[in-house]
């Protein structure tokens, strides 16, 4: 039994780890062994990311377990550095620092860091349940995942039984994926009540997810979990209709915003509720009779010389930037605090916008008017990027530009690469939002021409509407940065407004 009672130590060295994992660190020869970004500008190595696991600093901590999912799971893909790092992480959870509590980029509300370690780890077993087709990785990547996931499970199991509800929660998760190896099908008996008992009522519904899609493999009876959760969703989308209902009044509608504010918060990741085995199938390839739209062309730019409210920079002005999906974009990558940013732009932001909350403010957005890009912030972490159309970089998809180009032509090119059915939504606005790429493309005026505006995401900011400010809702219909004078000043802290209606704090 794990002692959940182990204080902190004062004096442990913010940046070690403990001799099991250090052994694990020194063993392994990372310089071979590639996450989705080695080597581009600004993002760490997979030993540095580890390292930071532990660090003193809250906000490193948080930033190194963002960077472990952006950088050895994206995308639903293991990569050469994945499994070896799932090695070390294993080895940290025992050490006391992981009680440490806070809030976690990808799920909701305040938890331990050896509850998110967890998380990570039933990421990574339920990943490397995949196949090549799924996009998973390489043969040999994905065989190196399926190797470890013994050894991973006898590291996890005491914390099945851990007395921190979202630690136990958590390694059920991890332990009830794990056991898709058939190496470890004799211990399906032994887990199969704990998860039909803890996780299938969790208010997690990607640990529900979890208990319904094992149990079924096991050869359970799942079908009260099926209908129970079938009821749930129904009860909740009548409810939310009801609540958001702009005509509606009187009681039911007041019943109907108790009802879901009594309900406890479902704190699985953004992209993992809802989730179904289905959506992991491969792309629909297009008809013979649907070629592959050529690729977009970026405006020309407006003439040398020409300084108009509207002037849009030409191609040589343009910085060139690559994007890649939940990791980053150029030479900025998520997580990242504005003075990182500052120092990596070279620039002090233009405009920045705050909220303030009683005594409190938070950093909303920052515009870096010369390089041409707002960044947003959640908790003080970059979460989405936007590139100006006018003046921002022009950012390239697999070579394709993205940044000042005909809306049609970018969202006709965008629909037809897309990897994985059922990923293209739209704001109310009507702007293209594609959830296998972080990405969205929204439209900036220049006169009487529109251009893209792409907007670069983090999986928490895909419902555009819950997450933008005002300010970026208005960039449509307003030059940009290229309409502001390049000496304006950074203004004064003041409130932001922030279309947040009811059901935003109903998470489903």
């Amino acid at each position: 039994m794990i002692n959940e009672m182990t204080p902190d130590p004062p004096d442990a060295p913010g940046g070690s780890v403990p001799h099991r994992a250090q052994a694990e660190l020194a063993g392994t020869a990372w310089e071979k062994l590639p996450h989705v970004c080695t080597g581009l500008h600004g993002v760490p190595d997979t030993p540095d990311v580890l390292g930071a696991v532990l660090a003193a600093d809250p906000a490193h901590r948080v930033r190194a377990v963002g960077d472990l999912y952006r950088l050895l799971l994206n995308q639903e893909q293991v990569f050469p550095a994945t499994a070896p790092a799932a090695l070390v992480l294993a080895c940290l959870l025992d050490d006391p620092r992981t009680l440490a509590e806070d809030r976690w980029e990808r799920r909701a509300g305040v938890r331990s860091l050896r509850a998110e370690l967890l998380n990570w780890l039933a990421s990574f077993a339920d990943i490397a349940r995949l196949d090549v087709a799924d996009g998973v990785g390489t043969a040999r990547d994905l065989a190196a995942a399926r190797a470890v996931r013994p050894i991973l499970h006898d590291r996890i199991a005491d914390f099945c039984d851990a007395d921190d509800p979202l630690v136990r929660e958590a390694a059920l998760a991890a332990t009830a994926l794990l056991l898709a190896d058939p190496a470890l099908t004799s211990s399906v008996p032994r887990y199969a009540p704990a998860v039909r008992e803890v996780l299938a009522v969790s208010a997690d519904s990607y640990y529900r997810w979890i208990a319904r899609e094992r149990l079924a493999a096991w050869g359970e009876d799942v079908t009260g979990l099926v209908t129970a959760e079938e009821e749930r969703r129904a009860a909740l989308d009548r409810a939310g209709a009801l609540a958001e209902d702009p005509f509606g009044q009187g009681q039911d509608q007041e019943q109907a915003i108790r009802w879901l504010e009594e309900q406890p918060e479902d704190t699985a990741a953004p992209e993992q509720l809802g989730r179904r085995r289905e959506d992991r199938a491969a792309p629909i390839p297009a008809a013979p009779h649907e070629p592959a739209p050529e690729p977009p062309v970026a405006a020309l730019g407006s003439e040398a010389g020409y300084r108009g409210p509207w002037r849009i920079a030409r191609k040589e002005e343009r910085a060139e930037w690559t994007f890649t999906p939940y990791v980053g974009v150029g030479p900025l990558h998520f997580g990242m605090t504005v003075e990182e940013i500052t120092r990596v732009l070279g620039e002090e932001p233009a405009v920045s916008s705050y909220s303030h909350h009683g005594e409190d403010q938070k950093l909303n957005h920052a515009d870096f008017a010369e390089s041409g890009i707002r960044a947003l912030f959640h908790d003080g972490r970059l979460g989405c990027v936007a590139a100006d159309a006018l003046t921002g970089p022009q950012v390239r998809l697999d070579a394709a530009p993205l940044t000042g180009c005909a809306p049609s032509h970018v969202e006709d090119w965008l629909v037809h690469r897309t990897t994985r059915p059922g990923s293209l939504a739209y704001s109310v606005a009507g702007d293209p939002v594609f959830a296998d790429l972080g990405l969205a493309i929204r439209s900036q005026r220049a006169g009487n021409v529109v251009l893209t505006r792409p907007l670069f995401l983090l999986h928490a900011w895909l419902d555009l509407w819950h997450s933008l400010p005002s300010e970026e809702w208005n960039c449509s219909q307003s030059g940009g940065f290229a309409s502001r004078p390049r000496t304006e000043k950074a203004a004064q802290p003041a409130p932001s407004q922030v279309r947040r209606p009811f059901a935003e704090r109903i998470r489903r």
